[in-house]
This record gives C-alpha cells, sequence and structure tokens, in this order.
C-alpha cells in the first residue's frame, strides 16, 4: 500500500459497492464510509444472528436510512450470501438499482464455534457456506461484470484465526484460510482485467467478537478503524493486489506468507536423514523468500534448489 496516498484524495464517486453482511459492526461501517466517499452502495444483510439464526429487514434498511440522510444514495438486500441465488441477487440488486458494480466487499460472517472434537456435520457445513462459498458466490455473480468494463475492486474478509488459528474454531479457520488462498488467485486472475482482490484481516469490535474480547480492548477496537483500509482498497488509488492486511485500533499491517532457506537432498532422504535436518528444514533465517506470483515462484524455487536445469 502506497503510504504517501492522501486519504483525502480518495474519491469513490460514481463507483456501485455491494457490502454483505453490512446491517451491523464492520460492513455498516464501510458501507457508511465508501457512501461518505461518493459510492452508491447496496448494503446486504440476512438480519439473522451471528449463529446464521433468523433474518429479517431491519438492519439493512436502518444502514440505508443512515447513508440517505447523509446524502448519499443506498438500497437495500436481503438474501443470504449462502444461497447462490441470493447471492446472484445482491450483485442484481445493484445492476437494477444503479446500472453497474464497481466494488465487492465480502464481509458476511457468522459463528458456529466449538472444539473439533464437538464439530458437527451442520456446524461445519453452515461456516463454510456463509464465509467461503458466501465470498465465492457473491464475486462470481460480479466478476462477468468487473470483467466486462476492465475494472473492479475486490475486499475480501479472512480473519486472525484463519491465518493463525484459534482454539474453539477449526470450521471458522478453515473457511476464513480458504477466503485467503481465493482471493490471492483472484489477483493473479484478476489483473489482466482491471480487477483487484485485497484481503483483510480484521480486529474489530462487533456482535462477533463482543463475548470474546476484554471491554477495554473492545473500546480501543471499533469498527471505524478498519473501514478506512476497506475503503483505500476500493477505490481506484490503490492498484495493489493479491495482498494480505492485518488491521485493528489504527493498525495496519501487510502479512506475508513466506518459505525459509530450506534443505535440498541430492537423493531421495530416509526419514532418519529428514530428523536429522529437520532443524534446519524449519529454520526461516533472516531473509525468507515471499512468493509474490504464487505456486510458479514456489516451483521454481525449488528447481533452483535442487540445481534442476529445466531449459536443457
Amino acid at each position: 500500500m502506497d503510504g504517501s496516498t492522501d486519504v483525502s484524495q480518495i474519491d469513490l464517486d460514481g463507483r456501485v459497492a455491494v457490502v454483505t453482511g453490512a446491517g451491523g459492526g464492520l460492513g455498516r461501517s464501510h458501507a457508511l464510509l465508501l457512501a461518505s466517499r461518493g459510492a452508491k452502495v447496496v448494503v446486504n444483510d440476512l438480519g439473522g444472528n451471528r449463529a446464521g439464526e433468523g433474518g429479517g429487514s431491519e438492519m439493512a434498511d436502518q444502514v440505508v436510512t443512515e447513508i440517505q440522510e447523509a446524502g448519499g444514495e443506498a438500497v437495500a438486500n436481503y438474501a443470504s450470501v449462502a444461497d447462490q441465488a441470493g447471492a446472484t441477487s445482491i450483485v442484481r440488486s445493484a445492476l437494477d438499482a444503479f446500472g453497474r458494480i464497481d466494488v465487492v466487499v465480502n464481509n458476511a460472517g457468522i459463528l458456529r464455534d466449538m472444539t473439533f472434537a464437538k464439530l458437527d456435520a451442520g456446524s461445519l457445513d453452515l461456516v463454510l457456506k456463509v464465509h467461503l462459498y458466501g465470498t465465492f458466490y457473491v464475486t462470481m455473480a460480479a466478476w462477468p461484470y468487473l470483467k466486462e468494463q476492465g475494472y473492479g475492486r475486490i475486499v475480501n474478509t479472512t480473519s486472525g484465526s484463519g491465518l493463525y488459528g484459534n482454539f474453539g474454531q477449526s470450521n471458522y479457520s478453515a473457511a476464513k484460510l480458504g477466503i485467503t488462498g481465493l482471493t490471492r488467485t483472484l489477483g493473479h486472475e484478476g489483473k489482466k482485467y482491471g480487477i483487484n482482490a485485497n484481503v483483510i484481516a480484521p480486529i474489530a469490535a462487533s456482535r462477533m467478537t463482543e463475548d470474546i474480547m476484554p471491554p477495554k480492548l473492545l473500546e480501543l477496537l471499533e469498527p471505524e478503524n478498519v473501514s478506512p483500509l476497506v475503503t483505500y482498497l476500493a477505490s481506484e488509488a490503490c492498484t495493489t493486489t493479491g495482498e494480505i492486511f492485518s488491521v485493528g485500533g489504527g493498525y495496519m499491517a501487510r502479512v506475508a506468507i513466506v518459505e525459509g532457506q530450506g534443505v535440498a537432498f541430492d537423493h531421495t532422504p530416509t526419514a532418519d536423514e529428514v530428523a536429522d535436518r529437520f532443524a534446519e528444514i524449519q529454520t526461516l533465517g533472516d531473509s525468507p523468500t515471499e512468493f509474490h506470483n504464487g505456486v510458479m515462484d514456489q516451483t521454481a524455487k525449488i528447481v533452483a534448489a535442487l540445481g534442476i536445469d529445466v531449459e536443457g
């Protein structure tokens, strides 16, 4: 991210943004800030509780009203992102109301926390559908339009639980890391179409975190501290793509997936030889390698380490 960019220059006038899960918390904050910068916003929210139960129109309608009273333009959508037809309807709401779509902020989420030993198929399935499938479905619905117009910005939502793991969140963390992999691939595939995709790992006070964080910490982690990064990533000013960002409480940092120097055997090693050199294998070293071009970079590193002449 270009640290020299003045946020006062970020202008989304004429752009149309979809924000899922925008009835409260982070999504509401994202929607309000995007609208204040000139974007027309589709405020999507199923209106259910954080476990994904129930539904209603009140949450999304309230945010639409807030945007309109501040002089912005917005419409509500109450569909579930976990259903492909519902996810498609979210994008259709943008096209019907505003004639285009430029920005997709995939934020909708639920929690069904339990230890892996107690995890049941239903809790696994629903969390995967809302987080991972929902991100796929909404993005899939928007992609042809972004591709055709040669411009788009996608901001997805992962989590520290997805990047680093967290006790009692195997379903949630697996879904969130899946979103990270999806985003990095979209970053590769979208480049030639002018579509940028990035993913944030936010820490913020919301109904998702209200009973798992100390009150003092929650006071510092207002959702409004996350939305400026989302707004920048959603703007034309940002040319970064395929990156991961940790954000919360005014703190922002790029997260990288790196690989250590490694060990190259000149033969098929035995398990004992692996054990003998395992400390070297685990060491990242002072300058671990970051693969900017994905799996091909990883393959090239292995080829170079083994001294293979692929041209010969």
